[in-house]
């Protein structure tokens, strides 16, 4: 493609192959698969949330389809970002249910039959300025509909829904948009709620308070169970383990019914040959090693860029992050955590990166810088020019995302994150200069 493009997934099972991987993937050159579900961030700013597939009724979903887990899965991870007021761009294959309501009439589309419930449920939750969705194959445009209570609520942002057909169809009915639209990150908050003349009330409000009710009848069912124990059913529970890849079969806790049993974890990947950073290799020099943790140690770099340079390196064989089992992602943060509240101590904070490129054993650089000599932004916006200047394409992903979501196993690439929590990705495609992080 000429120009970076970014496509959802399947929705039927004969398109299924095109797509390799339910968490993205590159499908050909400036042609990205987005993945099942997730936030995007260019480098604009702009927040853009996806949800590939059509609805589906049973669990786990269909490789073509989403669950109501998966929507639960990523309305949590965005509604858990602190200040969140909503996302800039969401993207989805089916109408939301009742999207008509309040608004302009769709012409031939009834959105009632059509829609899916749960993208209505996803769009009042995440409050996107712009929804788009092509499963219907028509052009609809409807007025835009608030996102607050008139006279109960604090004003918000209005949100406009915008449905097109299909690629070179026959009636020529619109399938491109052209837009303009400026990071509501980047907004003055009083430019941000302006309310159009042709607002309408919210068309997903009647839905929200049928699931609520039906949310209250289900704790209510849940309190007679605690007053009669002797008819105690298996819990139905919802589970939220962002560090899994998506799409995955979750293991066994070896309890309730069947015969299986608890998986043993899975052993790392063993070197092809000598390894200066496996924990148990010969070639590892000790007398760097500062703390070893179970799965993690902490070590001095060796010709550190200053002298509390330190590296988090896994215990076992593994290339980058995105190799890592939970386990050993849980303790790495546990690292990442303490080094913050040290480096804090001192009155500094800390850069951390990593090159997934030309390496084979995991090294994540932690770098601290005085407080007082620069921001969070000035290091960022030191990586970000140095980035331009050498026509490196350093894009910005959201706090609440994971690494995983964006780099696949294998593929190389340069990652940034800062101890507030923003986090920097480039893949890599060609070559890399292998000094840019130092």
């Amino acid at each position: 493609a000429p120009i970076p493009t970014y496509v959802l997934g399947a929705n039927d099972q004969d398109t299924v192959h095109y797509f390799p991987d339910v968490s993205g993937c590159e499908l050909a050159e400036n042609i990205t698969y987005l993945g099942r579900r997730g936030v995007f961030s260019g480098a604009s700013g702009l927040q853009i949330a996806y949800l590939s597939g059509t609805e589906s009724q049973h669990e786990p979903a269909l490789a073509y389809s989403f669950s109501s887990k998966d929507v639960t899965e990523l309305t949590t991870s965005l509604l858990s970002t602190p200040k969140f007021r909503g996302v800039d761009i969401l993207l989805t294959s089916p109408w939301p249910r009742d999207v008509g309501n309040f608004g302009n009439s769709p012409g031939e589309i009834d959105p009632k039959k059509c829609g899916s419930a749960l993208i209505s449920n996803l769009a009042a939750s995440l409050k996107p300025r712009y929804h788009f969705a092509a499963l219907e194959k028509t052009y609809y445009e409807r007025v835009p509909y608030r996102n607050h209570t008139v006279l109960q609520e604090a004003p918000q942002h209005v949100s406009r829904f915008i449905a097109l057909a299909d690629v070179g169809n026959t009636s020529k009915k619109k399938y491109l948009y052209a837009f303009s639209i400026v990071p509501m990150s980047l907004m003055d908050p009083a430019e941000l709620v302006k309310q159009p003349q042709d607002v309408t009330e919210n068309p997903y409000r009647k839905l929200r308070k049928e699931a609520h009710k039906a949310k209250t009848l289900v704790c209510d069912c849940d309190e007679l169970s605690l007053l009669f124990p002797e008819q105690e059913e298996p819990a139905c529970q919802f589970f939220f383990d962002l560090n899994k890849s998506q799409g995955k079969k979750r293991p066994s806790d070896g309890k309730g019914g069947g015969n299986s049993q608890p998986k043993q974890p899975k052993k790392p990947p063993q070197p092809t040959g000598p390894c200066w950073f496996c924990l148990a290799s010969p070639e590892v020099e000790k007398h760097l090693v500062v703390s070893v943790g179970t799965h993690c140690y902490l070590a001095l770099a060796k010709g550190g860029l200053l002298p509390d340079h330190v590296l988090i390196l896994p215990v076992g064989h593994y290339q980058s992050v995105v190799d890592l089992p939970a386990e050993v992602v849980e303790e790495v943060t546990k690292y990442k955590s303490a080094l913050k509240e040290f480096f804090r101590s001192q009155v500094k904070r800390y850069v951390l990166f990593e090159r997934n490129y030309k390496s084979q054993h995991l090294q994540l650089q932690v770098i601290p810088l005085p407080l007082n000599l620069c921001t969070a932004e000035d290091i960022k916006g030191a990586f970000i020019t140095q980035a331009q200047e050498q026509q490196i394409d350093l894009l910005e992903i959201p706090e609440h995302s994971d690494i995983k979501q964006v780099a696949q196993p294998g593929a190389p690439y340069f990652y940034v994150e800062l101890d507030t929590g923003e986090k920097l990705f480039h893949r890599i495609r060609k070559s890399f200069p292998l000094q840019f992080g130092r």
